[in-house]
């Protein structure tokens, strides 16, 4: 018996789902989630094989969801907005059934899955790295997992963003938390105009910056309210003069 999660806001969207899934009785419904704190926690109690997935959901969406699982199964997005599509694709989702969807379509997106399950292992985790965010949330926000809670950072409490390995460290007030992304993607994704990646392993929002000071020959440190120094890169140094006008 392959187990599913059907996490979805609409209990009317996920009735369907269910419905169209009684022609598969080796599939097994083992729970239906409104959002997507309560899908983290299904995931990580049920291990399914499936989930049928929401992008637009109150509290964090789909791709911030997935962001916070570690093992995630087979991915099948639902969702009502035709923009999410390639983000969808670009995350190795199984497919993206569109809002309001036929029998017929479902069964299809279905039989992807069943087909790729019986020629490979279990899909592995959606690879959200490098898939730069598109939701206006994900901008002004930083979605982490602190032991078993699960936080929203907006980014004006951002402090500075750091380097480590294959994470970042999100820097704030409150204290230090760990994401699974890179330095480029939130370069990519932060707004410019207000973050600036001054050296290879530092990004910096303006509203923190107080000074910059010179150190030995041409290199410089940029002080922050919170008196840490970040190191300036001939590069960074140089694109923080740009931004600022100087």
């Amino acid at each position: 018996m392959m187990k599913c999660l059907v996490i979805d806001d609409e209990p009317l969207a996920r009735s369907i789902v269910v419905e169209y899934l009684q022609k598969y009785p080796e599939i097994e419904v083992v729970q239906e989630c409104g959002d997507g704190f309560e899908g983290i926690k299904a995931i990580q109690h049920h291990q399914p094989d499936l989930i049928f997935l929401d992008i637009q959901m109150p509290k964090i969406n789909g791709f911030e969801m997935l962001e916070l699982v570690e093992q995630a199964p087979g991915v099948i997005f639902t969702t009502a907005f035709d923009e999410y599509a390639l983000k969808a694709f670009d995350a190795n989702a199984i497919d993206y059934l569109l809002k309001p969807f036929s029998q017929q379509r479902f069964d299809a997106a279905l039989q992807k899955w069943l087909e790729k399950r019986s020629i490979s292992n279990p899909e592995s985790k959606p690879d959200l790295n490098e898939v730069p965010a598109k939701q206006p949330e994900e901008q002004l926000r930083i979605v982490v997992k602190a032991a078993n809670d699960i936080r929203i950072i907006p980014v004006k409490d951002v402090l500075y963003l750091e380097a480590y390995d294959d994470y970042v460290k999100i820097h704030t007030s409150e204290g230090l938390f760990l994401k699974k992304k890179t330095m480029s993607y939130y370069e990519r994704v932060l707004d410019p105009k207000q973050f600036v990646r001054v050296h290879r392993s530092y990004i910096i929002p303006l509203t923190q910056l107080t000074r910059i000071e010179p150190l030995e020959k041409d290199s410089h440190v940029a002080l922050l309210k919170s008196g840490v120094r970040i190191p300036l890169s001939r590069s960074g140094y140089s694109k923080l003069r740009t931004v600022l006008g100087i």
